[in-house]
């Protein structure tokens, strides 16, 4: 069995051009397009090509998108004062601060920074609010990237009620949303993670396995049922040429690259789980574009939700 691939680019690029005329229809009706406020703080290297690819996508859909760049010395103060004006904006209709944001700012950061956005404009659905409306079922902005998940499952045929989905992984960003979605849609959801037993057999009674831990090749053959649905939600830059070998074969074209590049972009699943699942997205290409898309239809929600209700 050689296992479907799941092309997230392809259905990246069909929302985005489902959602350019809205924009251009809001555009012509308030005189101004849907604007997103982008924070980064200090210079991650990976925060530096999500936030381009993102400042991309919403000028290619014809969004008005604005980057507020702090220093990596910035304090959280500052980070505030910025997430404040954007709070206020009128030309702003969505905001995100780009996670993580720099070590020194302490643990407790991020949730301070989410906590303190207009859950109105909080377009990557972290604000308590909007996590307390989807748990309840009544989502208004969600997270983009377990939406951009049930976009490709449902788009692509894939049965979600009646289906047994495992989620690997509990995080407030993934793990958590994702299973609401999930069961919301009437799978019967299990949360997984380190502390699971039995992980791998747990994993592999799953139709649908979502894998989203930051642990590359994590999920070999053993954790999949044969034609099982798997999501791979893990990017990881992997600059290790054991692991690379470990994962790709002499010759394989992704270890060609490395070898040409001195690092890789991989998935939690290992490359194996090929020759078991029915399903699978690829990385890249998988579930990396549809987070950026669907940022884009919050950002489009956000501003219908604030001018047109």
């Amino acid at each position: 069995m050689t296992a479907t691939l799941l092309d997230g680019n392809a259905l990246a690029a069909q929302i985005r051009a489902e959602i350019q005329p809205r924009v251009a229809s809001f555009t012509a009706r308030h005189g101004r397009p849907p604007g997103l406020g982008i924070v980064l703080v200090g210079d991650n290297p990976a925060s530096e090509i999500y936030v381009r690819n993102k400042l991309r996508a919403a000028s290619v859909v014809g969004m008005r998108a604005d980057l507020e760049r702090l220093p990596e010395s910035a304090v959280i103060e500052d980070v505030l004062r910025v997430v404040a004006g954007l709070n206020a904006s009128a030309v702003h209709d969505g905001l995100l601060v780009q996670d993580p944001l720099p070590d020194a700012m302490g643990p407790g950061a991020a949730r301070q920074v989410f906590d303190v956005i207009d859950p109105a404009k909080d377009v990557d659905g972290f604000h308590p609010v909007n996590v307390g409306k989807l748990v309840q079922r009544r989502p208004t902005l969600v997270p983009g990237t377990p939406l951009g998940v049930i976009e490709l499952l449902e788009r692509s045929g894939i049965p979600i009620a009646g289906a047994r989905a495992v989620v690997i992984g509990r995080s407030d960003i993934v793990g958590k949303p994702m299973a609401m979605l999930l069961m919301h849609r009437d799978a019967t959801v299990t949360i997984a993670h380190s502390k699971t037993r039995d992980l791998a057999g747990l994993a592999a009674t799953a139709d649908i396995l979502i894998a989203a831990i930051g642990r590359p090749g994590f999920v070999t053959r053993g954790f999949v049922k044969p034609g099982a649905t798997v999501v791979d939600v893990g990017i990881t830059s992997v600059t290790d040429a054991a692991l690379v070998s470990r994962l790709f074969p002499a010759g394989h074209p992704r270890r060609d690259a490395f070898e040409r590049r001195g690092s890789l972009v991989v998935g939690d699943v290992h490359p194996e789980v090929a020759d078991v699942a029915g399903a699978l997205t690829p990385v890249p290409g998988g579930v990396g574009p549809l987070t950026v898309a669907m940022l884009l239809s919050n950002t489009l929600h956000a501003a219908e939700m604030r001018t047109e209700r």
